[in-house]
């Protein structure tokens, strides 16, 4: 079994069909995008293959150590992920065709008008081992 993050962004990836903000679905719209997502989570749970999914909040601050004292915080001028990332659901699937078939069935969650988003979703798979690193790659 591996694991694969299923991400899912605000902007950066191309387009969706259907391209309608998130901001201007009707309520029931969005009840039934969030039905959609808990569905499909259910049936993960069934099969053994769904570990975590969250959804964002659209507040965020960037925060690092500045050594003794308080940590300075600020709000930018970075990409932010609070713009980018929605939310994210990780799977732990036997294979990658696996993992790109539930990918294509949860980019198909309906959005506005309760058309499917067929959004783009970035699929990336758990690193498994760290890299080795030799004394050879270390002295380049």
């Amino acid at each position: 079994m591996t694991k694969y993050l299923l991400l899912k962004h605000y902007r950066g990836a191309p387009a969706s069909a259907n391209d309608v903000p998130m901001d201007r679905w009707t309520p029931a719209e969005i009840s039934a995008h969030v039905q959609y997502m808990d569905d499909f989570a259910a049936r993960l749970v069934e099969t053994g293959e769904y570990v975590d999914s969250q959804a964002l909040a659209p507040e965020g601050t960037f925060v690092r150590s500045d050594g003794a004292g308080r940590p300075p915080v600020t709000d930018g001028p970075f990409a932010e992920t609070k713009d980018l990332i929605a939310g994210w659901m990780v799977i732990d699937v036997d294979s990658y065709e696996r993992a790109l078939e539930l990918a294509g069935e949860l980019s198909a969650a309906p959005g506005a008008g309760g058309k499917p988003i067929h959004e783009w979703l970035e699929l990336r798979p758990f690193l498994t081992a760290p890299p080795t690193i030799t004394t050879e790659w270390l002295h380049r």
